[in-house]
């Protein structure tokens, strides 16, 4: 279990206001798409020290357990909660950033970027129907390409994970065959393969074994030196991952008006728009217990907002534009009590 530990620098506010004292510790827990990012944030904002928060990077289905139990102060989680969830559990979620899921393979002599793969031939592939490097429908699309022999062998998450959220919704959207047989979920019962825990997981095992193909988040595949695929997506234009791509299938998002901003981003139309893509979020009550920790929770997204976008960038995620994370903020100050009186104002 990795953990990420900081300090949180509480701003000085109104007399009669929450503040958090020096020597309180912040919990969070959940998705492994966005352990890159906060990483760093981590990092930066740990220079202006002072509080410590410690982030477990477990996987969304573990955060949105864990935040519902009210055992850390703040969940992530990739895969968005829909408004009935958040309103049974007393939550109110926010993103953070956006980023791509990808493919990545490890077969011998392929350059990152090199084969191309539609959605059918992913989902087949992911359905156990292709099972050979060397299969027809793969010769034929990367004319050039040697593939080998060999199986293919399938990786995928093992634990409860946002990121396999983001994938499989794009597999549902994209295949029939894969939304009768198994649907989207944090978690599924996959056809075929091998699993893997967190974005981690995943890619050590695509790393280390040979004639693999899994899915991480594109930080992942960077720092890890994967070779990724370029994808199809519904222009019918073959398109790299990159923070372009990224954008260009969020440009389209309607935060203010998506009900609990539940934003899915996968599919999404536009030639440059990179098809799986999506947003990671951060879970919290609306009703604080412990005020001065959710307090402290906000005062570091609102850091991460105002001065975490270049950081993003570096990452190769899309930071939250800024006409985006100010109805973020309003919603902190409508829907976040503490004691019944708002917790958050600036």
């Amino acid at each position: 279990m990795r953990k990420i530990f900081l300090a949180l620098s509480i701003a000085t506010i109104a007399l009669g206001a929450v503040q958090a004292s020096a020597g309180t510790l912040i919990n969070g827990a959940g998705a492994t798409f966005p352990y890159p990012l906060y990483s760093k944030w981590a990092y930066e904002y740990a220079k202006k020290t002072g509080m410590n928060m410690n982030y477990q990077s477990i996987g969304s289905g573990g955060g949105i357990k864990q935040i519902k139990a009210k055992t850390v102060d703040f969940g992530a989680s990739d895969a968005p909660l829909f408004v009935k969830d958040l309103e049974e559990s007393g939550l109110i979620q926010f993103p953070a950033a956006i980023g791509g899921v990808v493919p990545v393979v490890n077969l011998k002599g392929v350059k990152p970027g090199q084969i191309k793969l539609t959605p059918e031939v992913l989902a087949d592939i992911y359905l156990g129907k292709i099972t050979k490097w060397n299969d027809k429908r793969l010769s034929e699309l990367n004319p050039g390409v040697e593939f080998p022999e060999d199986s293919i062998t399938v990786v995928h998450r093992s634990d409860g994970s946002g990121t396999t959220w983001i994938f499989t919704n794009y597999l549902d959207k994209v295949s029939r065959e894969w939304h009768d047989k198994a649907g989207f979920g944090t978690a599924v019962n996959w056809p075929a393969g091998v699993g893997g825990k967190g974005n981690e997981g995943v890619a050590t095992y695509v790393k280390r074994i040979k004639n693999t193909i899994g899915y991480v988040e594109y930080a992942y595949a960077l720092q890890n030196k994967l070779t990724h695929t370029r994808m199809q997506n519904r222009e019918k234009a073959f398109v790299e991952p990159s923070i372009e791509s990224f954008m260009s299938a969020a440009s389209g998002a309607d935060w203010k008006n998506t009900p609990g901003f539940a934003v899915v981003l996968t599919d999404q139309p536009g030639k440059n728009s990179w098809p799986i893509a999506g947003a990671t979020f951060i879970l919290v009550h609306k009703n604080a217990t412990k005020c001065e920790n959710t307090m402290a929770v906000l005062e570091f997204f609102d850091w991460a907002y105002e001065n975490g976008s270049e950081m993003a960038k570096a990452l190769d995620y899309v930071p939250i534009p800024k006409s985006v994370y100010q109805v973020m903020e309003e919603s902190w100050a409508a829907n976040i009590n503490c004691s019944g009186a708002p917790l958050w104002k600036k």
